[in-house]
């Protein structure tokens, strides 16, 4: 994840990294300034259309679409934000979770129990660490894809990291319980901690493993291309060459926005703006490693 100064104008204005849009666009950009040309070019030199042909008009069409299409980018950002914001809690919950694991248990188990205490040391952190893994896994971006992939070798859903490591944790707990090491009352007092772990993995899964519709996604990338396409043909009477700069950079707009949507709705990944999730698991581990020393 990319941390820096949101008042640092120039910054942003002067300055390109690796994810930024234009970067991506580029091709496009070439094309779309390239047909641009050309369409002014076709009706300037050979069609020669006039200021009273009806093809000025088509920009009617644009002015009425143009709410449409704006609406559409709003609620497709919004709702890419939102699956990001909400992979943020989820991590932010298992790094509470995990600490006030690590200090439930420091105030039940003794400080000469340095084989159990040992033992949450390394699993509490371990469990972050192998979710983080979990998530960047092609394997679950595709779990509940119905078409087959035989580029996926040994797909096998049933082994679930994660649920194992909560597993162990729950025997340990319910081990210590047997032994008469944590009472009934403790033994409860721990459950909502542990209950928490595959509460928040579900969640996240639920986020990676469900897109956005197929639909939805295809239909704006269709709208943008159809309209912006169109621009050129109202506007070459209008503006002449000036067309192509105009009809660009709307495209880079619109087309930059549903770039932004599409990074950040899988917040799991590892582009730079995903969730640093392994750094969080690494924080987990000191955190843990502090309380229960």
């Amino acid at each position: 994840m990319i941390s820096y100064n949101p008042k640092d104008w120039l910054r942003f204005l002067f300055t390109f990294h690796r994810t930024d849009t234009v970067r991506q666009l580029f091709p496009l950009i070439v094309f779309i300034g390239l047909y641009s040309w050309g369409i002014v070019y076709l009706e300037s030199n050979y069609l020669k259309l006039t200021q009273n042909s009806y093809a000025k008009n088509i920009t009617t069409m644009h002015s009425l679409l143009g709410f449409a299409i704006s609406m559409l980018l709003v609620f497709r950002t919004n709702t890419a934000y939102d699956r990001w914001w909400e992979g943020r809690k989820l991590w932010g919950a298992l790094v509470n979770n995990s600490r006030n694991l690590a200090v439930k248990l420091n105030s039940i188990l003794s400080r000469e129990d340095e084989k159990n205490r040992s033992f949450f040391k390394k699993i509490i952190p371990l469990f972050a660490s192998e979710l983080c893994i979990h998530l960047q896994n092609e394997k679950t971006r595709l779990a509940l894809d119905t078409d087959p992939h035989p580029e996926i070798i040994g797909f096998d859903s049933s082994k679930h990291i994660p649920n194992q490591i909560v597993a162990l944790m729950m025997n340990k707990v319910h081990l210590l319980h047997r032994d008469k090491s944590i009472s009934d009352y403790q033994l409860l007092f721990l459950n909502n901690e542990l209950q928490s772990f595959l509460d928040i993995c579900g969640a996240c899964e639920r986020i990676k493993n469900t897109p956005i519709p197929y639909s939805y996604s295809a239909f704006i990338k269709k709208f943008i291309f159809f309209y912006v396409i169109t621009l050129p043909l109202g506007f070459a009477l209008s503006l002449g060459y000036l067309t192509i700069p105009v009809v660009i950079f709307i495209f880079y707009v619109l087309a930059s926005l549903e770039i932004i949507a599409e990074e950040i709705e899988d917040p799991f990944g590892k582009d730079d703006n995903d969730l640093p999730m392994q750094k969080i698991a690494t924080n987990i581990g000191k955190n843990v490693e502090d309380i229960l020393h």
